[in-house]
């Protein structure tokens, strides 16, 4: 009897697996479970006799990894993401989820082979080829968690593993094809094709290594001179040398404007560090606290009650944001550069930019 030595493991069940792991979660197979978390960072999926010949393990986990990132950090310990899947009542998280998915899968042709496959596969298939176009609700969610995804825990693995995936099923039906050429045996007509031939092409790329915009949008008619984090020759959004008469990527936007943002005066920083000597401290003691820093001397901060920075009037839309103390404000704020990094940064922290 010979002695067995390896365990053979699906190289995109190793490849997924691995991913999850990196996350930060742990995958179990448990008859009768299908999808679900318990809030402790374990993913039950069921074993594969019980899935669906459309599912598989790598499309099931990339999903639950979108939900990951439309909950949010805060929603990580509670069981399935803190949603109820018994009511329609958070339908606005899934179908966030699914332009999450199509957004990730779209440039590299992977949006049939990793799409969902439940009751919700209807919405996900009417989306756009621009999974952010339109006025969704659940649109500004999806973008959230796309700026999530683009840090850790989830990057840069999540994104190595999806263009590993393109490869695979690309190099394997390659192999099959020129298999089904040489047997001259065509597949029966009344058999399903494997989910691996719905692999659509891939989308250009820019130079900096980002998707080229869906046509139609406005980013596809741009180019990087145009856009609002090119300065010098260089792009914040992706950290790359580029030319302006370049043709832009998917993260073209015009210039922001302040008075129809304000990300950096709400949700997406929750506190400003004061200095002591800071005139603002003395002019405005109501909207200061002083707090015992590591060292023990105490530290003012200016706290934002629900993410929004108490002088901050106006919602952007029917009224433009202002800042109340804006000739007052203080040195942080002022050095707060429109266009920079961090405007980039609080603009993505609350789904303005990609």
């Amino acid at each position: 009897m010979r002695r067995i030595q390896h365990r053979y493991l699906d190289p995109l069940d190793r490849l997924w697996v691995a991913c999850l792991e990196a996350v930060g979660l742990t995958l179990r197979r448990v008859p009768g479970a299908y999808a679900t978390t318990d809030g402790s960072g374990a993913l039950f999926i069921a074993p594969a006799g019980e899935l669906d010949p459309d599912d598989c393990l790598a499309q099931m986990i990339f999903h639950e990894l979108c939900h990951a990132a439309v909950a949010g950090p805060a929603r990580w310990e509670q069981r399935d993401w803190g949603l109820d899947n018994e009511s329609s009542r958070d339908e606005v998280f899934e179908h966030a989820t699914l332009r999450t998915q199509a957004f990730h899968l779209r440039p590299l042709g992977l949006r049939t082979v990793l799409g969902p496959t439940t009751e919700f596969r209807a919405y996900y298939d009417a989306l756009p080829e621009d999974p952010l176009a339109g006025e969704d609700p659940a649109i500004p969610l999806a973008r959230v968690a796309i700026g999530r995804m683009r840090r850790a825990p989830f990057a840069p693995t999540l994104g190595e593993a999806l263009a590993r995936t393109r490869e695979i099923l690309a190099a394997s039906e390659a192999a099959a094809a020129l298999a089904r050429t040489h047997a001259r045996q065509p597949r029966p007509p009344e058999d399903l094709p494997p989910l691996g031939e719905a692999l659509g092409p891939l989308a250009p790329f820019h130079p900096a290594g980002v998707a080229r915009p869906a046509p139609g949008t406005p980013a596809a008619a741009g180019t990087c001179g145009g856009c609002g984090w090119w300065t010098r020759g260089r792009c914040l959004s992706t950290d790359a040398r580029v030319r302006a008469i370049e043709p832009a990527c998917e993260r073209w936007e015009p210039s922001p404007s302040c008075e129809g943002c304000g990300a950096c005066c709400r949700e997406a920083f929750h506190t400003l560090a004061l200095s002591p000597r800071e005139p603002f401290v003395k002019r405005h003691p109501a909207l200061v606290v002083w707090r015992e820093a590591l060292d023990g001397r105490r530290q003012p901060e200016l706290p934002r009650p629900a993410g929004r920075c108490p002088p901050l009037a106006g919602d952007g839309a029917r009224e433009p944001f202002r800042c109340s103390v804006y000739d007052e404000r203080p040195k942080t704020c002022r050095d707060f550069a429109r266009g920079g990094a961090n405007c980039l940064e609080a603009r993505r922290r609350v789904g303005l930019s990609l």
